[in-house]
């Protein structure tokens, strides 16, 4: 079967997302991630990622972040673009847009958005909104220092790819769990990242015949 153009992978990954955020409903049970020990004492909080999906030459590929050390919260690691959903932002897909301009300075004005994944909750407490869309971008991506110490691409061709994927385990509490892993020029990318990458090749770029049960 030819390779699709990436006019036509874009139509069909469009075709795979919700069109609207999906609600969250308090009484579904939704479970995290992993589980804290100590239940939260708070309702989870509204974030929202940005799933960018670059117009290259070369081809498709997906924009990630690496976190600068001087945060608090996940420092070093990799991200998407995001982050917790203000009251003024309209939707999560306003506030995905709105901190990918505050972290790499991606123009709103150069993105189309093709949907929304469904919630992702963290054993942290956040409920998360993947919104993906298209990028055609007219300059390069400028990482906010204080946010962000670095900004790169992973082709979508090696994330459309199963064999990309490994499994990463962790100790939290004395139990273990695991997580995708992704790994790509020295980077590794695992942990909320990878899963919702790894969601995101299940639900979206998968070929019809491999569409199945999320696994990990």
């Amino acid at each position: 079967m030819p390779a699709l153009t990436d006019d036509a992978l874009i139509t069909r990954i469009a075709s795979r997302l919700l069109r609207e955020p999906e609600a969250y409903d308090a009484t579904a049970g939704m479970l995290p991630d992993w589980v804290p020990d100590t239940p939260p004492g708070r309702p989870p909080v509204p974030a929202a990622v940005l799933i960018a999906l670059v117009r290259r030459p070369e081809g498709l590929s997906i924009l990630y972040t690496e976190r600068s050390p001087e945060l608090r919260s996940h420092s070093g690691q990799i991200a998407f673009p995001g982050g917790k959903v203000d009251p003024t932002d309209r939707d999560a897909a306003d506030a995905a847009l709105r901190e990918a301009w505050e972290e790499v300075q991606l123009e709103r004005s150069e993105a189309e958005v093709l949907g929304f994944m469904p919630l992702y909750y963290t054993g942290t407490n956040y409920l998360i909104t993947p919104v993906v869309a298209v990028v055609q971008p007219s300059r390069p991506f400028i990482p906010n220092p204080g946010e962000v110490r670095s900004v790169f691409e992973v082709p979508l061709d090696y994330l459309m790819t199963p064999g990309s994927y490994t499994t990463f385990h962790i100790k939290r509490g004395g139990r273990e769990h695991s997580t995708w892993q992704i790994e790509h020029s020295g980077l590794v990318i695992w942990g909320i990242t990878a899963n919702l990458t790894r969601r995101f090749h299940d639900l979206a770029l998968s070929p019809e015949k491999d569409l199945g049960p999320e696994g990990g």
